[in-house]
């Protein structure tokens, strides 16, 4: 095993020869592999990245499970009330999965200014209400405090406050529609304290967030009764199982629905990316080992004299063939070294500075997102070795097939 590694690490030694037919060769497929890698770094991170944000963003809006009434009604706007005296709230410690839980209500209306107006969900909520992803959308003033007295603050988001010509500490007049059918609608001054941008227009352009007390009190509802609740997760890959658990311990006047199920066609469309992902991987590692297999062929051309020596000596075939593989994955390595160090550095980059935008319109998001998992990194950096160097092993029988007297008299 030492004497292949010596030999290996001699051939690699020789290869710096710059009158070295293979030197050119072996910088190509070294190059190759670093830029194989770089592709499929940044292929993995924004591809992750952007499933994680699109996840958030509806979640944000809907949690990532939601329990509500056994009926008919299947929009965003509560009509019967759930007591909050059920056994998961407010602390939900029956499944490990769930973070959080939250009770929060819905009533329709409109918002109307002196030039125009807008159709609104009011997204009622409360002391216990989770805001830190509506916290990374804030693009102005504040959120809302609900912890003290009922108050007449909101959130709204900047595309709506654009439509409707209003901005922080502007007050609006709102208008929402009575439960028992009433054609006098209920009337608000709401305020403005704070303005979010999700980029998810089907959300910017109808939801506001405001206190769950006024639709407690609109509803005519009592305290103690909301609209449903909202489930966060630890582990999102787990939603469906933890959703399945949530649906069995509620009792049977509860139903429980996943973001997954809610929206199916937003999530099947963000699955594809595992598969462009999985093609690019592919496709990226197919070229970097033929690169490496035109590097081989040619180092055991040039290094043609050498084997018939080793032969000579008693070498086999097969001792030969590892001193070569050991070679090519030094040389592998090389490539992986440069590009994980140029991969990683760009996505850092962009993770700072997002100088890649992407069309709000298409991906919801307005620059490439990017999520770097250490773990996913060695599995690639392990893959690619190992997968680029077993790709040699036939290529490298090529040398059992060299006699030592023609070898030893090849030029």
């Amino acid at each position: 095993m030492n004497f292949e590694f010596y030999i290996a690490k001699r051939i690699a030694t020789a290869k710096g020869n710059k009158n070295s037919i293979s030197s050119s060769i072996i910088k190509i497929a070294i190059v190759a592999i670093a830029i194989s890698l770089v592709m499929m770094l940044v292929a993995i991170a924004t591809g992750f990245g952007l499933q994680n944000k699109i996840r958030e963003k509806v979640a944000a809006f809907n949690g990532h499970i939601q329990i509500f009434n056994y009926d008919a009604n299947q929009s965003d706007v509560s009509v019967n009330p759930v007591s909050i005296h059920q056994d998961f709230y407010p602390n939900f410690t029956q499944i490990p999965n769930v973070k959080h839980i939250q009770a929060v209500a819905g009533k329709g209306g409109i918002i109307r200014t002196e030039e125009t107006f807008e159709g609104i969900i009011a997204k009622g909520v409360g002391q216990d209400y989770d805001w830190k992803y509506m916290q990374d959308f804030l693009v102005e003033g504040t959120l809302p405090d609900y912890s003290a007295g009922r108050n007449e603050d909101i959130l709204m988001s900047r595309y709506m406050a654009n439509r409707l010509e209003v901005g922080v500490d502007d007050e609006v007049n709102a208008f929402f529609l009575k439960n028992d059918g009433s054609d006098i609608p209920n009337q608000m001054k709401l305020h403005i304290v704070g303005l979010y941008d999700s980029n998810f227009q089907d959300f910017d352009a109808s939801y506001i967030l405001m206190d769950i007390r006024h639709i407690q009190r609109m509803n005519k509802w009592n305290e103690d009764e909301v609209g449903g609740f909202e489930v966060l997760v630890n582990d999102f890959d787990e939603i469906q199982e933890t959703a399945n658990e949530i649906y069995n311990m509620t009792p049977s006047t509860l139903n429980s629905q996943s973001i997954l199920e809610k929206y199916p066609f937003i999530f099947e469309w963000i699955s594809y990316f595992d598969f462009n992902v999985i093609l690019i991987i592919g496709i990226m590692i197919l070229v970097g080992g033929i690169n490496m297999i035109t590097a081989l062929l040619v180092l055991v051309l040039e290094r043609t004299p050498m084997i018939g020596t080793l032969k000579a000596m008693g070498n086999t075939s097969w001792s030969i063939r590892k001193i070569f593989l050991y070679n090519a994955a030094y040389l592998i390595s090389i490539g992986i070294f440069w590009g994980n160090f140029i991969g990683i550095g760009l996505l850092l980059l962009q993770q700072k500075f997002g100088f890649v935008k992407l069309d709000a319109t298409n991906y919801y998001v307005t620059q490439a997102p990017v999520y770097l998992n250490p773990i996913q990194i060695i599995i690639l950096n392990v893959g690619v070795l190992l997968v680029c160097t077993l790709m040699l092993i036939l290529p490298s029988f090529i040398i059992t097939r060299i006699s030592p007297v023609k070898a030893m008299k090849f030029n």
